[in-house]
């Protein structure tokens, strides 16, 4: 199976707020501050409200619940909901925590995304499933989104 890549988007986040730790994990939501999106013909930005709800379980990997919008340059609104894992082993873990650089290939940053757009030229995106390969830098994330066939 091969896999179309559709777009990248690349998000700035704001510092976690956190319950501290409940008896199902720590939870916390980062709220997204700025972003932008390009690919198959599309360029845009991230509208502001988006956050991420997650849950950091006993092994420090993060359950990730995200919601947003994007724009394209046209005006045409996407949203977004992604809901995936990063996990990786518990030095990994730290450094990531910490904010350090650290390759993707040391972790795993998966997500199931659904795309939908009442734009004419979008509505292809309510009909299709995706998948999202993430990368985290200290005060961004990258997904890039793919197609599943």
């Amino acid at each position: 199976m091969t896999l179309d890549e559709v777009f990248k988007v690349r998000v700035g986040v704001e510092a976690p707020r956190t319950t501290g730790k409940t008896p199902g994990g720590e939870l916390r939501v980062i709220a997204f501050t700025d972003g932008e999106f390009e690919g198959s013909g599309l360029r845009g930005r991230l509208l502001p409200g988006g956050t991420d709800w997650q849950c950091i379980r006993d092994d420090g990997s993060l359950e990730i619940r995200a919601r947003y919008m994007l724009e394209t340059d046209d005006g045409e609104t996407i949203q977004v909901v992604s809901e995936g894992l990063r996990t990786a082993s518990p030095e990994v873990l730290a450094r990531l925590a910490a904010g350090e650089p650290v390759p993707s290939d040391e972790y795993y940053f998966r997500t199931f995304i659904r795309l939908a757009s009442g734009a004419p030229r979008l509505k292809h995106f309510n009909d299709r499933l995706y998948v999202g390969v993430g990368e985290r830098e200290a005060e961004r994330v990258q997904i890039t989104v793919y197609a599943l066939p």
